[in-house]
């Protein structure tokens, strides 16, 4: 697979992307109603190691709309951002060009995400090798990593719309 750009940045191959992995979970939002997350990040296991993935991912997101800077995109405010969300199935699906990433999604994420309409995605650039596919993630685990400041800081935050198959 090879991701294409609109500026003159070369495409990013989904090897230098190394494992990406999707984890949806929700929690409490200021509103004291539950937000539906979706962390994406790498294992950071690309031939370069966590540092040459980082890069990558940054290219991407930022080829892709998504400006790496602790800024909030607002995607329900912006139809044609080519960054999408699938929930379908109990599955929650991220499309960007060139990437396509699924997670099966718990109960309380879909309902809070039904009531919403919308995630919150927070796709870093910071490699957690961790927390790989098929490992269960520790709450606790998940919190310190999600909130690091680091974490968040190398990440592309936006809020995207839910849509499914059925319209």
């Amino acid at each position: 697979m090879t991701s294409t750009s609109s500026d003159a940045r070369p495409a990013v191959r989904a090897a230098e992307l190394g494992t990406l992995v999707v984890l949806p979970w929700s929690g409490e939002a200021p509103d004291g109603t539950d937000m539906p997350y979706l962390l994406a990040y790498s294992l950071g296991d690309a031939a370069g190691g966590p540092e040459a993935t980082a890069a990558a991912v940054r290219q991407l997101l930022v080829s892709n709309g998504l400006p790496v800077d602790g800024r909030l995109v607002d995607g329900t405010a912006k139809p044609s951002l080519p960054v999408t969300l699938l929930v379908e199935a109990g599955q929650a699906v991220l499309n960007m060009p060139q990437l396509v990433a699924q997670a099966t999604a718990p109960r309380e994420w879909l309902a809070a995400v039904a009531a919403r309409g919308y995630a919150y995605l927070v796709f870093t650039t910071r490699a957690w090798p961790e927390a790989a596919p098929g490992r269960p993630v520790e709450a606790a685990a998940l919190a310190d990593f999600a909130g690091a400041e680091e974490t968040l800081t190398a990440a592309a935050h936006v809020t995207l719309p839910a849509r499914s198959l059925r319209g």
